[in-house]
């Protein structure tokens, strides 16, 4: 566990200025398709923070992490919100996890839920935030984080669903893609109306 963590210490080190050659969730897809013979196809272009629209930006945050901004890399109140709401319904639910947090899992964890994951995820957390600013913690989510079947980050995203660049996402677009988010697999843009109307409110809420 100590050569794990060393691992992920250096490679958030080089990741403060170097783009990621590829994530633990990139392989898990990929090994996924090769074992069960299924086509698999990469599209990922790595854009800096300033080639990705505000809109977009915000959609995302609005989408994921509204606190963002203002946390230390984990939501205590919204966490608080969670697990409230996780008693009361007597089962899991939403997981209530950060950017940071999304960011960690994808560089060096994996999709499979479960508390081991969830511990080693916290502890990497205060790590990331120490190493990483918070400007170039979103540059990094937004270039990893999957948007459907091998599409990962903002600019395949953009390209692949309106065939633009990611600076030219307008709002509606930018909400539309940051609702398929937290089930990139099963979601469509198209099909994201009531959702993408949700982001689209808490971005005018806080002024966006």
């Amino acid at each position: 566990m100590a050569g794990f963590y060393l691992f992920c210490t250096l490679g958030l080190v080089y990741l403060r200025w170097g783009p990621p050659l590829t994530t633990a969730v990139q392989i898990e897809r990929r090994v996924h398709a090769f074992r069960y013979r299924e086509p698999y196809q990469k599209r990922a272009t790595w854009v800096p923070l300033g080639q990705i629209s505000r809109d977009f930006q915000h959609a995302v945050i609005a989408a994921e992490d509204g606190r963002f901004y203002e946390h230390a890399g984990i939501d205590w109140v919204e966490l608080k919100k969670v697990v409230e709401d996780d008693f009361e319904r007597g089962r899991l639910g939403r997981g209530g996890s950060t950017i940071t947090q999304q960011l960690v899992k994808n560089l060096f964890l994996s999709t499979q839920r479960s508390l081991i994951r969830k511990g080693i995820e916290f502890t990497l957390v205060p790590l990331t935030e120490w190493i990483l600013p918070k400007r170039r913690i979103l540059e990094l989510y937004l270039n990893v984080i999957e948007w459907g079947h091998g599409i990962y980050g903002a600019e395949a995203a953009a390209r692949y669903y309106y065939h633009i660049p990611a600076a030219r996402v307008n709002r509606e677009q930018a909400a539309r893609l940051a609702a398929i988010i937290p089930a990139p697999l099963h979601r469509k843009p198209d099909r994201m109306d009531s959702y993408s109307g949700e982001i689209l409110r808490r971005m005018r809420n806080v002024g966006w």
